[in-house]
């Protein structure tokens, strides 16, 4: 993948990502911290951290269940782990962390 691409591919992802929490009716703020990085605040005050890795080409995630890296592969952003996706991944971190059980769609432009 390009620079050109993993930027256009991240930005429109994380770009989807907002919207989608802000769609969920989840209890958070959504803050855009800079170029790439979305920071996501609980009532409590715990936070998770969503941003770009330019250097790897990844989205990185930050929540306090751990740190989680995902890679581009053809059709979606999966977890260099496990494989999981993003969407998925992130609703259920969300979900755990916030106490709210929460499911994020992606629109697809």
């Amino acid at each position: 993948m390009t620079e050109a691409e993993f930027e256009k591919l991240s930005a429109g992802t994380l770009e989807r990502l907002r919207q989608a929490l802000e769609e969920s009716g989840c209890d958070l703020d959504v803050e855009e911290k800079g170029d790439g990085v979305l920071e996501l605040e609980f009532d409590d005050g715990s936070k998770i951290v969503v941003n770009r890795h330019r250097a790897a080409r990844e989205i990185w995630v930050a929540a306090r269940a751990g740190g989680f890296h995902f890679g581009w592969q053809g059709d979606a952003w999966r977890d260099t782990r496990d494989g999981g996706e993003f969407f998925a991944a992130v609703s259920r971190l969300v979900s755990a962390q916030g106490g709210t059980p929460v499911v994020l769609a992606p629109k697809r432009s």
